[in-house]
């Protein structure tokens, strides 16, 4: 088994804790339907109805990364989520840098985080061996 450096592992917990706080953080909102939030999301063409839904879906998905067992299968999953997240700002024309490409900047903290704990997902990204 390949092994990875302390400073390695400690940078991938990092950038997945700091994907997983952003995260729970944003599904909170959601479950408690927090003003903002929902105003948002209705502002996005969603109707208020579907803010708690997404919000347990998100909680699911957290939780599946949190989870070092099933880590990969919460990050195919959150990549999914935050693809949906791409494109709804995409439909309703927001600022590129800062709202459609959000999510992306999301999924490469969960996706680098994940391949920086797990050398051999790491040298399957990179090429290596």
């Amino acid at each position: 088994m390949e092994s990875i450096s302390v400073a390695q592992l400690w940078a991938g917990r990092v950038l997945s804790g700091i994907a997983v706080v952003f995260l729970f953080v944003d599904a909170t909102g959601k479950l408690f339907k927090v003003t903002p939030v929902v105003e948002g999301t209705v502002k996005l063409g969603y109707p208020e109805g579907v803010v708690f839904p997404l919000g347990v879906l998100l909680l699911a998905g957290v939780v599946l990364y949190a989870i070092p067992k099933t880590s990969a299968l919460g990050a195919i999953y959150l990549t999914a989520f935050l693809g949906g997240a791409v494109a709804t700002h995409v439909r309703v024309g927001s600022p590129l840098a800062t709202h459609v490409l959000f999510g992306v900047y999301v999924a490469a903290f969960v996706w680098g985080g994940l391949a920086l704990r797990n050398p051999r997902l790491l040298a399957l990204l990179t090429g290596g061996h």
